[in-house]
């Protein structure tokens, strides 16, 4: 049940410079201050915002901000203040109370957020200070997301310099050029003429480090030593330069995500949600129930990425079981858009995009190891359905049961 708000204050955030307005129970405007960005900044628009409401609970004075989440909420969040979010795009609609025109600035966004949480406070989003490991954990997640792009890139760039000089090495490797034996393999054959040079008991000897069975020695040294492109001796020899750099780029971004995965494996263990395989086990009273993370791990198809991309992303959301505020912030419920004869149905795309990658890559591992859940996929591919609306049937179910199964504190069993 949401507590009784006295005062309503709306914050524009920005880069530089935040503007708070404030408005009492009327709506009547009692305050309207600018604040810069930093330390100092912050701290004091708390305490104005303390300072104009008079002698009241701090947790009755609502504030409303677009973002869920940076140092501005958090500011707020540790002056005991009742923060909400609200959609850029609802904002945008509740603007036109004061501007069918169009008009816009800081002032007027700032009271157009007040004036939303006062009227429509329904339509926000109450923001609650989260664990600090979950927060922690969201940050590694983000860290190993940056990374994969990053490697991506690196590797496109890698192709690309291959092409131009020893396109044989392209081939061999094809999409595994990130992994050891690849990167191996290049440091030791960098270039045709090297390959040319190498004995066959080198290219044996690589093999058998690496135990790449689906290599032969022979085959292997004749695909590599095949004819190269009749390129200029500099322009091969620049590629390799550049190769070389790339390589040395790539073994950074690997040891940068070995260390991600390590943190974030490190924070599942001590939330409950270690991987059963590792061996480690959370030591716990028979007569309690399970933790969040024990709970959604023991589902088909939950593993390291998909659980702690639950827990960061939506972990508020997962604390009060509220399965309608997960399906629609993971994209999983359907828009319907009704007008006399018109009903369309579309797919949801004002989500988060982190969360519901995540819970589509949930079921479809699900539906491939999953007897109920492959079931489900086939009935709607057979009534017509396509691939990704079929597979967010499966996806919203699997939301639908990982709610359940944590408000009863029970683990999956499957039938």
């Amino acid at each position: 049940m949401m507590s009784e708000l006295t005062w309503y204050v709306g914050v524009d955030w920005g880069s530089r410079e935040h503007q708070a307005c404030v408005l009492d129970g009327a709506g009547e405007v009692c305050g309207e201050r600018a604040f810069a960005h930093g330390g100092p900044g912050l701290c004091a628009m708390g305490s104005w915002i303390l300072e104009t409401v008079g002698d009241v609970a701090p947790a009755t004075v609502g504030v409303a901000i677009e973002t869920p989440r940076g140092p501005v909420v958090e500011s707020l969040l540790e002056h005991g203040l009742a923060v909400h979010s609200i959609n850029p795009k609802q904002l945008d609609r509740f603007r036109d109370r004061y501007s069918p025109a169009g008009a816009k600035d800081d002032r007027r966004d700032a009271r157009v957020l007040a004036s939303a949480l006062r009227t429509d406070r329904h339509c926000l989003r109450r923001v609650t200070a989260l664990d600090p490991q979950l927060v922690e954990l969201r940050e590694w997640l983000r860290i190993r997301a940056e990374l994969m792009d990053a490697r991506t890139q690196l590797v496109n760039r890698m192709h690309e310099m291959l092409w131009r000089y020893y396109p044989a090495f392209n081939r061999l490797v094809g999409d595994e050029l990130s992994a050891p034996w690849a990167q191996a393999l290049w440091q030791r054959l960098p270039t045709p003429a090297v390959a040319r040079r190498a004995r066959l008991s080198t290219y044996a000897k690589l093999l058998q480090k690496h135990r790449l069975r689906r290599f032969d020695a022979v085959a292997l040294q004749a695909q590599l030593t095949e004819q190269p492109p009749n390129i200029e001796r500099a322009a091969a020899s620049a590629a390799e330069t550049h190769t070389r750099l790339l390589t040395k780029r790539l073994a950074l971004v690997a040891e940068q995500l070995a260390e991600a995965d390590a943190q974030i494996d490190a924070l599942l263990e001590e939330l409950g949600g270690a991987d059963p395989r590792s061996g480690v086990v959370a030591a716990a009273d028979p007569d309690e129930k399970p933790r969040d993370a024990t709970i959604l791990r023991s589902i088909t198809g939950v593993g390291r990425c998909v659980l702690s991309t639950l827990l960061a992303e939506a972990g508020d959301v997962l604390s009060r079981r509220d399965y309608r505020a997960l399906r629609s912030l993971s994209g999983m419920a359907p828009v319907t858009r009704q007008s006399g004869g018109s009903r369309i149905v579309t797919r949801r795309l004002a989500v988060n995009g982190r969360l519901r990658d995540a819970v589509l890559d949930w079921a479809r591992v699900a539906v491939q190891h999953d007897a109920a859940c492959a079931a489900k996929y086939a009935a709607l591919r057979a009534r017509g359905h396509g691939y990704y609306r079929a597979l967010r049937s499966v996806a919203d179910g699997l939301l639908r049961l990982a709610c359940a199964m944590l408000r009863d504190g029970t683990l999956y069993q499957p039938r």
